[in-house]
């Protein structure tokens, strides 16, 4: 059986890492950590998995992940590469006793939490600097610098929230999780059903249905519609397509279903979502 958690590795005189990540070593399937992470993601495209969160990533984005939140940023394409800056501290390093001083409320508020966030694109920018200065500083340099990237992600009101409160409570996977969930990446853009992805995990439907809604918070067909959903963002971002082509690309066959869907999900409708991303992004990142 397959563990679920992760071991970070730390440089002697060293109380939290800060390193960079980049194909192979990028590639980290569904897994969790006691740290608490951040992750600059700095190349490549593809799936954000943060506990009942499904969405597409790509370069500049900025996620705050609590520790022992289960998460995994698949690449679009096996062969493209992917890069990320990521951070990992325990919030033990901190202390009880620092953290609840007064100064530090914002802080100890956010470490409480076992939530995932996405920080929007003016902190991103901030919280980016900060976390290439670490990889070179030492000593006193380098907690201060942590300590202003909690600080200003503990105040900011320009983040959204991704998942809240998710409570994983196995210390092991079961090696069926990452084969449903590789077969559900490869098979998404085409029609799936219960028994086909039943048959993967080698359980009877309703034993694969309580077992996934445990495992991942959520139906099966609603972590699908998620797949699908992401898949659509990131042809309505990267490319010029119609909105009817991306809707059959992304494995519809009814234009009803899809709008009902990506509203569903996103809230706003394909074309506003379109517009609001150029708008965000006239100028790059």
């Amino acid at each position: 059986m397959k563990t679920l958690i992760q071991k970070i590795h730390l440089e002697e005189q060293q109380s939290f890492a800060c390193r960079m990540y980049r194909t192979p070593d990028f590639e980290t399937n569904w897994h969790r950590h006691q740290e608490v992470e951040l992750i600059l993601i700095t190349e490549g495209y593809g799936t954000a998995m943060i506990g009942d969160f499904i969405g597409e990533y790509k370069p500049g984005d900025l996620y705050f992940i609590a520790g022992n939140l289960p998460h995994w940023f698949k690449k679009q394409h096996h062969k493209t590469i992917g890069a990320a800056l990521v951070l990992h501290f325990k919030k033990e390093i901190l202390g009880n006793v620092f953290l609840d001083l007064p100064e530090l409320k914002n802080i100890n508020q956010l470490l409480q939490k076992n939530d995932g966030i996405q920080i929007g694109i003016k902190l991103q920018k901030e919280i980016a600097v900060l976390l290439v200065e670490i990889q070179q500083l030492k000593g006193f340099q380098r907690m201060g610098n942590l300590l202003q990237c909690i600080q200003k992600i503990s105040t900011t009101p320009d983040f959204v929230a991704l998942t809240q409160n998710f409570l994983f409570s196995n210390n092991h996977v079961n090696p069926a999780i990452e084969k449903i969930i590789d077969f559900s990446f490869k098979r998404y853009l085409t029609p799936v059903t219960l028994k086909q992805v039943a048959d993967v995990a080698a359980m009877s439907i309703p034993t694969f249905c309580r077992f996934f809604k445990k495992n991942i918070k959520k139906t099966y067909f609603d972590f699908i519609q998620d797949l699908r959903i992401s898949h659509a963002c990131k042809l309505l971002t990267s490319t010029n397509k119609a909105v009817m082509e991306i809707c059959y690309e992304s494995g519809y066959n009814s234009w009803a279903n899809f709008s009902k869907q990506f509203k569903q999900v996103k809230k706003i409708t394909p074309l506003q979502y379109r517009k609001e991303f150029d708008e965000k992004n006239t100028g790059g990142y």
